[in-house]
């Protein structure tokens, strides 16, 4: 039970310590995200505006949108489908249909005619058929043969002698038939039948059948080019597909000022949303989106730099991010005052010192970021959400001082990169005047330059202000820091120097190593220099006690007891760690110092001590207590510190005896445990192998023998 406890209550310090960790992370990106939308929220929200009918504008007003007008799309619609012809059917077929119409009411006149006739011939005694039961008898017959016609006219054609009949039979089918073979829509209908009673009246008839032939012509006369429902109805609606809409463009000029806002413009200022009272929902979630968006962007970069978990680092982010959000926004404050003043912006300032505090990875993700939340935040002279062209003003600014810097930085080195950013400022903005459309306005242009080159010495500026306040606040080593502590003028340095020369010279050795293998695997080069510098500054109390710097003097240590030697060498570890605090200088060169050795063991004196006791002396007692190497760089400085010690001390070295030495050395160390707590791999250890026999031939070079060389030899 007891061994259950001891094992669940680490596990669960360590489990809370995680999640609080995590909580940490996470609630500084709701912070970054939450500095964000707080800052562009002002500039997503939608213009509203306080205008009446026929009242006179203040200022030019442009739309913020591009939108369709579907008021004037459909008004444009309508007037292009009353523009439209309708599409007609001929139907030839109706001529001969109405002249066959003509045939069958003579030939029922005729037959009427004719069975009265014969019946006075069979019974002579008879009365003769009246005209009313001839009229009725032709009504029931011509019920669906022809339209009704008045009772006169029947008459007349039933009264009317066969020569009469003939003639108006003729003419009438003639007519008929010529009238409809043409085209006879319902407009002209009327004036088509007139034609027909006209070529009547002109026959050799009586007047009573000429004028009832013109009722019978007129009656057969119909339309025979009616027009298409369909083919109008879809002809028309190709035209309505036809009509682009009505657009009224992002950036187009509704009402110049001093203009009267007519109904016109009104609708129009409706249309686009700036007369809309009710609150839009959408440009809050959608900004929520953006600022969600930039957060991950930047959090995979944070991670990727190996700062997530890091609160130190993150803090220090945090605090460049909103010290950086915070004068883009001032600045865009006073830019809507003074036109052109947002080009003394010094955009390149937060990025330059990310790039110097962390690493240039991260400043460029955060150059993208500031740029496209910079396009927001200078949107006033624009009708759109993004100030593309500022946006990206911002982002050459922050590349320029990005690049220029390179890896390795020095504050001389920030003016200059200063001064390039403003050489680029004042080319972007002459670019962008160069590429609009419309004529340069050559004092505004040369105000804008004025401002951008200010821009990029008020960056350096307030870089090199604010990096010592970051330095000392977040006790962040930075490579200009690094700089600095490589200056052999450093109190230290100097001390090393004079009082333990030969541990100095073994230092610089070191520092030359370390620097070559851990950039070969990818390691901070600079760290392991700066650091190998120092690691061995704790030698200075009792230099004498170590053999590079025992000059033609008796070894110490041949006269105390190995436990002594072993108390004297281990505490050069723990006072250097001392030392470094006192001066106070970063703690990874403190953590150096004091971890280079790890736990390995002083096998010289442990050796020593049991050939003179009686007893086997525990391994523990002539061990480093640690702690051992946490890092990649720390690992490297304790190999190469063991090699450079190591290789003096080879009579004639040559590459395959430094090579064996090399890889025996770091072989110990990883049987040992001395890697077990730093995340170098066993592929890493090999690169540091082979860059650090790479160095070492350079350094135990073969050398030529001139003439004096091989007298010597002879005369010897």
């Amino acid at each position: 039970m007891t061994e259950v406890k001891l094992y669940f209550i680490p596990w669960l310090k360590s489990y809370f310590s995680k999640k609080s960790n995590q909580i940490v992370v996470g609630f500084f990106y709701f912070l970054i995200a939450l500095i964000m939308y707080v800052s562009l929220l002002q500039n997503i929200l939608p213009e509203k505006m306080d205008i009446s009918l026929y009242s006179v504008a203040e200022k030019d007003i442009a739309s913020p949108v591009t939108i369709e007008n579907k008021q004037a799309t459909i008004e444009k619609q309508n007037e292009a489908v009353e523009e439209v012809e309708p599409e007609y059917t001929d139907k030839p077929e109706i001529a001969q249909t109405q002249v066959e119409k003509a045939e069958d009411f003579f030939e029922l006149i005729g037959k009427i005619n004719g069975e009265a006739a014969s019946s006075g011939d069979e019974e002579q005694t008879k009365t003769p058929t009246s005209i009313d039961d001839k009229l009725k008898e032709l009504k029931e017959l011509l019920s669906h043969s022809v339209s009704e016609l008045s009772d006169d006219t029947l008459k007349t054609f039933l009264s009317a002698t066969s020569t009469q009949t003939a003639i108006s039979k003729d003419l009438i089918i003639k007519t008929v038939r010529d009238l409809q073979n043409e085209r006879i829509t319902v407009d002209q209908l009327t004036d088509v039948k007139k034609e027909a009673e006209k070529r009547v009246q002109d026959a050799n008839l009586n007047a009573d059948v000429r004028k009832a032939s013109a009722e019978l012509t007129k009656s057969l006369i119909v339309p025979n080019y009616f027009i298409d429902t369909e083919a109008t109805k879809l002809k028309r609606q190709k035209v309505v597909e036809s009509v682009s809409p009505v657009m009224i463009r992002q950036g187009q000029i509704i009402v110049r000022e001093g203009q009267v806002i007519n109904r016109d413009v009104l609708q129009q200022l409706e249309v686009v949303g700036l007369l809309d009272d009710r609150l839009n929902v959408y440009p809050f979630f959608g900004l929520a989106l953006f600022v969600i968006l930039l957060t991950v962007f930047l959090a995979f970069f944070l991670q990727d730099a190996k700062t997530h978990y890091k609160q130190r680092h993150l803090l220090l982010y945090g605090t460049i991010f909103f010290l950086t959000i915070f004068v883009f926004k001032t600045v865009s404050l006073f830019d809507e005052y003074s036109k052109g003043i947002a080009y003394l912006l010094p955009a390149a300032m937060g990025t330059m010192l990310i790039k110097l505090l962390m690493n240039e990875r991260l400043a460029i993700a955060s150059g993208l970021v500031f740029a496209m939340t910079g396009s927001i935040l200078f949107n006033t002279e624009t009708v759109g959400t993004f100030h593309g062209e500022f946006g990206l003003y911002i982002l050459c600014s922050s590349f320029a001082a990005i690049f220029y810097l390179g890896k390795h930085n020095i504050r001389s080195k920030i003016l200059k990169a200063g001064f390039v950013v403003s050489i680029v400022n004042m080319a972007v903005i002459l670019m962008i005047s160069m590429l609009r459309k419309g004529q340069i306005d050559w004092m505004e242009l040369s105000v804008n330059c004025g401002y951008a080159f200010l821009s990029g010495f008020l960056a350096a500026v307030l870089t090199l202000g604010l990096m010592p306040f970051f330095e000392a606040g977040f006790r962040i080593l930075s490579t200009t820091k690094l700089i600095e502590l490589s200056n052999p003028n450093h109190p230290l340095l100097r001390k090393l120097l004079m009082e333990a020369p030969g541990t100095y010279h073994h230092s610089v050795m070191v520092a030359n190593l370390a620097e070559a293998a851990c950039e070969a695997v990818g390691a901070n080069g600079l760290l392991a220099r700066v650091g190998s510098y120092y690691h061995d500054v704790g030698k200075t109390k009792r230099p004498h006690f170590f053999i590079e710097n025992q000059m033609n003097m008796e070894n110490p240590h041949d006269k105390i007891a190995p436990q002594l030697s072993k108390t004297i060498i281990v505490a050069h570890a723990y006072d250097g760690a001392d030392m470094l605090r006192a001066h106070k200088l970063p703690k990874e060169i403190v953590d150096i110092a004091e971890q280079h050795h790890g736990t390995t063991l002083l096998k010289f004196f442990y050796h020593k001590a049991n050939s003179a006791a009686e007893v086997k002396v525990p391994e523990s007692d002539f061990r480093y207590p640690g702690p051992k190497a946490q890092t990649k760089e720390t690992a490297i400085i304790g190999i190469s510190d063991g090699v450079e010690a190591a290789v003096r001390s080879i009579a004639k070295p040559t590459p395959v005896k430094i090579e064996s030495l090399v890889r025996k050395i770091i072989n110990d160390r990883l049987e040992d445990g001395q890697f077990d707590e730093c995340d170098i791999t066993l592929k890493e250890l090999d690169v540091v192998a082979k860059t650090i026999c790479e160095t070492l031939q350079g350094i135990f070079h073969s050398r030529i023998e001139y003439p004096e060389d091989l007298k010597k030899k002879v005369n010897a």
